[in-house]
């Protein structure tokens, strides 16, 4: 009796309601792991490679997918809307993308691509500076000393020694690709990956250029100055056009990112374009009301605190926070924190005038011993009153 077939939902690993790309996917994964050129000799991986194979072929295809939800494997077995007798068929369905990129991966190589024969820009280069919290207020200018490559002057950049150039590669013919064909459990897979010996170039270099040893360029130690604007943050870059890597074929350079590192600053905190500060006033001051200095990007300013002021109150400068990156005139606002505060050490004649002040105000230093002795009166006079009652 013949083994009874897993359902090819189960198979794959997918719900009855999976779309196309999710049973392509599930499919990839599975045909990844078990194709026989990963698992030689092993007969369990090969049976399950054939199993995925088998589900992906029907549930890829709309029709085929269609008959099997509404008759299961029957049909494909000679009944309902089958096929015919034994009469499963691998040859319609698409496994060209996918064994495509399999068998790339097996050599190492890509399905696409071609002889780098255009000109190609050259890759960026990244870097780092350091700044102050102020200067990146202010902006400022910064030097970065950077190793970059330049054409070589003695073989201007072809990489062969003077009186000779680069040869077409025998391997690919020039085409900078090289044509891999390999047998698969569906037949012969032909494969495109880029030329190994030459790179992709098409060309090959039989005698190098004594100073940049085929490479075609020269590093060299270079100081760059870099403007940062004012408003950058921490951990935004600034692009400097065509001072990364030199093109290929004629290409223009790459491009140097210059990550900034801002320094955290002891009073102010930053949040977008906004600042945010704390500052401190006497007890006097937030309850008579006065004049306080306060810290700002821009020097220090007069306020004028409100008599009657909580500690912990929220004022806002506006226009004092940080300045746009688009437009420096137009900037954030800053945030400051009022906090009343409490000081250390009173004279005795201070504390007179306090405990006088507090005896006015509602003798607050008192308050909890007098709620506790007026509770136990209440509780002593709630007893007698018993004791009469009874």
């Amino acid at each position: 009796m013949a083994a009874q077939k897993r359902d090819y939902y189960e198979v794959l690993g997918v719900g009855k309601s999976a779309t196309e790309d999710e049973i392509k996917k599930a499919y990839r994964v599975l045909a990844k792991k078990y194709h026989p050129d990963m698992n030689p000799g092993d007969a369990e991986a090969a049976d399950k490679f054939k199993e995925a194979s088998e589900a992906y072929a029907v549930l890829s295809d709309p029709e085929k997918r269609r008959q099997y939800d509404q008759f299961g494997h029957a049909a494909f077995e000679g009944g309902q809307g089958g096929f015919g007798a034994g009469g499963f068929d691998f040859n319609s369905a698409d496994f060209g993308d996918i064994f495509g990129d399999i068998f790339g991966d097996f050599f190492g190589g890509s399905r696409r691509g071609g002889a780098r024969s255009g000109p190609a820009k050259g890759a960026n280069v990244r870097a780092s500076v350091q700044i102050t919290f102020m200067e990146s207020i202010t902006g400022c200018e910064k030097e970065l000393s950077l190793t970059l490559k330049d054409p070589c002057p003695t073989c201007h950049g072809t990489g062969a020694k003077p009186g000779t150039t680069p040869q077409m590669c025998p391997k690919c013919g020039g085409k900078g690709q090289v044509v891999f064909t390999q047998q698969s459990f569906f037949g012969t897979v032909r494969n495109v990956q880029t030329c190994p010996d030459c790179g992709g170039t098409g060309k090959v270099i039989k005698d190098k250029c004594p100073d940049c040893h085929g490479t075609g360029y020269i590093s060299s130690r270079k100081t760059i100055k870099v403007s940062i604007p004012a408003g950058i943050d921490n951990g935004q870059s600034v692009r400097i056009r065509e001072k990364g890597e030199p093109g290929e074929n004629g290409g223009p350079r790459g491009d140097l990112l210059v990550e900034v590192v801002v320094a955290r600053h002891p009073v102010f905190q930053r949040q977008d374009y906004d600042i945010y500060s704390t500052v401190s006033m006497s007890f006097a001051v937030a309850a008579l009301g006065g004049s306080i200095l306060i810290d700002t990007v821009d020097g220090k300013v007069v306020y004028d605190v409100k008599a009657g002021t909580q500690t912990g109150t929220r004022v806002r400068l506006r226009e004092k926070g940080v300045p746009s990156l688009r437009d420096r005139n137009v900037r954030g606002d800053h945030y400051i924190t009022l906090v009343v505060k409490t000081p250390e050490k009173l004279s005795k004649e201070a504390k007179d005038l306090l405990k006088q002040f507090d005896a006015e105000s509602g003798n607050s230093l008192t308050a909890a011993q007098n709620a506790e002795t007026s509770k136990d009166s209440e509780e002593s006079g709630s007893k007698k009153k018993k004791f009469w009652n009874k």
